[in-house]
């Protein structure tokens, strides 16, 4: 068994040994695969590649460069370089494995960049493993760029479309490591990146960068500049471009030499004579011009021409016979931008009719206007149709075509009138009222006459009726809509736009005092409430309402204070328009007050003075009302003075003892007009008078007291 093992081994040895004579002459390059034999070492197992710096990169030693050695001249700088880290080199071998190629592959290829083929590989192959060519790659001047020794690059131009031609292997560079090749951009190409077929390319002439390339453009399918060729004419020259448009002038065609005066091309001519003396010859460099044909103007005797808002407008013949709608047809009809209401046909004397398409064709059984007629030399215009008083210009529609429309609607202007429309349209037409706009007093101004008619749109809506019963519209009339405020409180309105008839005054101790709008149905209590109703100072007892309506004004007192309390609504006054509420303030200067409507209250009180009265007070409420008797009053003897029809009289009336037995009875009675006075308990004379006087006194004793008193 040891002697089979011996005999393989030395086998092996041979074997190796061979192949590395066999290698000898080889030399080591960049990207090239080795495998190092070196007995025990499992670090070695593997195979080492030749990086793009030459190096080989070992176990214990690091990078040792080998690349342009041969394979004997490697194995003995390997070799050296192990001796200092490993002893057993007996048996040390270093053989080829795999050679390869590396490569960079630049320019107009698919993915750009480093690659790796087997030795032997072609720029075909290399430009395959690039992704191949991308649209756009010039294939006739590819560069293939090589490192020189001396540092200095050299480039080597082929021509890669000539050998796809022509299959020869001999046009291609053969490849070495490290070897870049460039594919360049075409010259047809611009300046920005996009995605195109080679139609694309070739759409722009096919002469790339050629100095006498013959450039053929205007009204050709395919303008661009193409290559020269010897015996090449103008004909020639507008095939290549795919021959002229619909739109040439094909007997002004213009051709420019690079030397001498331009010429005159009729290619009319020459496709219907066939002279080939007319076919300009072209020298390299010369310019073609296919000049755009302009039509000349229609006009003659049975032209008739139509304008505006249509399909096609222009000039079109008119033969005897040919009438309105046939022109209009042959105009395309008017477009979804036409005001067919407004058709203006323009007499060739300078007449002008008009002529309601709309209307024509209405089918409501409204008798209708005949088409007008249509003679040679007239015009049709059709005009545009005013969307909204904005859009339109306000000259397009004559007065007595025209509705004004202002005040409170949404879009007010001047509108286009026809006679079948109504009020309802119009206001519709403009938008409807807004938020405070008032129907119910719409005013119209008749034209011219100025005189005005005002209908109440919001009841006619509200409640039906006849369209006959509004009034009747006709152009140059003005429509206006009042606005009131958005709410009755709306008290920051100019007062001069709410009109007196439509309108209630609000005086005095109130909220917000004003000018309000009023309308039917509203109550005294709505009138209140819209004036955020009395303030904390006023005096619901003597409320007035003054009528202004009426034949006689009339002053109405109310007692809010007893509605109140009672709820008869029978209290409450009925207001209308242009009337006048007055709250009083209860603290007013006693001058505006009538002693009939006062009592008087005087002596040791907190408050003496006039105080209003009702019935349904007692003595109790005034002295209450005036802050009670003070500290020093003689309460004992309070005098009341009565001022009757008849008689005047005075009573003595005894707080403190009412105050023991809570006895009513012994209120006497105050009316409107009495006086009440409380004496001091200092005057010690008083005291002593009253202590003898009767319960009942003549009022003169008592006026006569009170002047000593004073």
């Amino acid at each position: 068994m040891a002697r089979l093992l011996l005999v393989l081994m030395l086998a092996l040895g041979t074997l190796l040994a061979g192949l590395a004579h066999a290698q000898g002459d080889i030399r080591l390059g960049v990207g090239d695969v080795v495998t190092i034999t070196v007995p025990g070492e499992e670090a070695f197992a593997g195979p080492f590649k030749i990086d793009r710096e030459g190096r080989i990169d070992l176990p214990e030693v690091g990078p040792i460069d080998v690349a342009g050695l041969t394979v004997p001249q490697a194995s003995a700088r390997v070799r050296a370089a192990l001796a200092g880290s490993f002893r057993d080199l007996a048996r040390f071998n270093l053989v080829i494995k795999e050679r390869r190629l590396p490569l960079t592959v630049l320019g107009f290829v698919k993915t750009p960049g480093q690659i790796e083929l087997p030795a032997g590989s072609t720029v075909q192959i290399a430009i395959n493993a690039a992704g191949g060519l991308a649209q756009g790659a010039q294939l006739d001047h590819m560069q293939l760029r090589r490192a020189q020794a001396n540092g200095q690059v050299q480039v080597i131009t082929f021509d890669y479309k000539r050998y796809l031609d022509s299959g020869d292997s001999k046009l291609l560079p053969a490849l070495r490591p490290l070897d870049e090749i460039f594919v360049p951009a075409s010259p047809l190409m611009g300046n920005v990146q996009i995605d195109f077929d080679a139609r694309t390319l070739q759409s722009a002439g096919d002469a790339g960068a050629e100095t006498g390339a013959v450039r053929v453009f205007g009204e050709v399918q395919t303008s661009g500049s193409y290559a020269f060729k010897p015996g090449m004419t103008v004909m020639d020259a507008i095939l290549r471009a795919g021959g002229v448009t619909r739109y040439a002038a094909v007997d002004r065609v213009r051709v420019l030499p690079t030397t001498g005066e331009p010429m005159l091309f009729d290619l009319k001519k020459y496709l219907d004579s066939g002279n080939q003396k007319l076919n300009i010859p072209l020298a390299a460099g010369s310019t073609v011009f296919i000049p755009h044909e302009v039509e000349a103007v229609k006009s003659g005797g049975n032209v008739v021409y139509v304008m505006g808002e249509v399909a096609r407008p222009g000039a079109f013949e008119a033969a005897p016979g040919t009438g309105f709608f046939d022109i209009l047809a042959n105009a395309g009809g008017p477009t979804r931008f036409a005001e067919t209401r407004q058709i203006r046909i323009i007499r060739a004397a300078g007449v002008v009719d008009a002529f309601d398409l709309a209307a024509y064709t209405d089918t409501s059984g409204v008798a209708r206007a005949k088409p007008p007629k249509v003679s040679p030399g007239d015009a049709i215009f059709v005009p545009e149709k005013t969307t909204s008083p904005e859009q339109a210009a306000w000259l397009r529609t004559p007065t007595n075509r025209a509705i004004r429309v202002l005040g409170a609607v949404r879009s007010p202007g001047r509108y286009d009138w026809s006679d079948e429309m109504s009020l309802v349209d119009l206001v519709a037409h403009a938008g409807g009222p807004t938020e405070r706009g008032d129907l119910t007093k719409v005013q119209i101004v008749q034209g011219d006459s100025g005189n005005a008619v005002v209908f109440d749109l919001k009841a006619f809506l509200e409640r039906g009726g006849r369209l006959a019963a509004m009034p009747q519209l006709r152009g140059g009339y003005t429509v206006s809509i009042p606005q009131i405020p958005a709410s009755p409180n709306d008290v920051r309105m100019q007062w001069t736009s709410l009109p007196t008839d439509r309108s209630i005054h609000i005086l005095g101790a109130i909220g917000k005092p004003g000018r309000y709008a009023f309308e039917p149905g509203l109550s005294f209590l709505d009138v209140l409430s819209a004036a955020d109703g009395p303030s904390n100072a006023a005096d619901l007892f003597n409320i007035r309402v003054t009528h202004r309506g009426e034949p006689r004004d009339r002053v109405t007192k109310v007692n809010l204070a007893q509605f109140f309390e009672t709820g008869d609504e029978s209290l409450l006054p009925r207001v209308r328009p242009g009337d006048v509420i007055f709250v009083p303030d209860r603290n007013r200067n006693w001058l505006e007050l009538t002693p009939a409507n006062t009592v008087r209250l005087l002596g040791a009180v907190g408050k003496p003075g006039r105080y209003q009265f009702s019935d349904g007070m007692t003595l109790l409420d005034l002295l209450a009302e005036a802050g009670g008797p003070n500290k020093d009053a003689y309460q004992e003897k309070i005098v009341v003075v009565n001022l009757s029809c008849c008689a005047s009289e005075a009573r003595v009336f005894d707080l403190t003892k009412f105050a023991k037995t809570g006895d009513f009875s012994l209120l006497p009675v105050v009316r409107t007009g009495d006086t009440i006075y409380v004496p001091s308990i200092e005057q010690s004379d008083w005291a002593i008078f009253m202590a003898n006087v009767r319960d009942t006194v003549s009022v003169l004793s008592i006026i006569g007291l009170l002047k000593l008193l004073l």
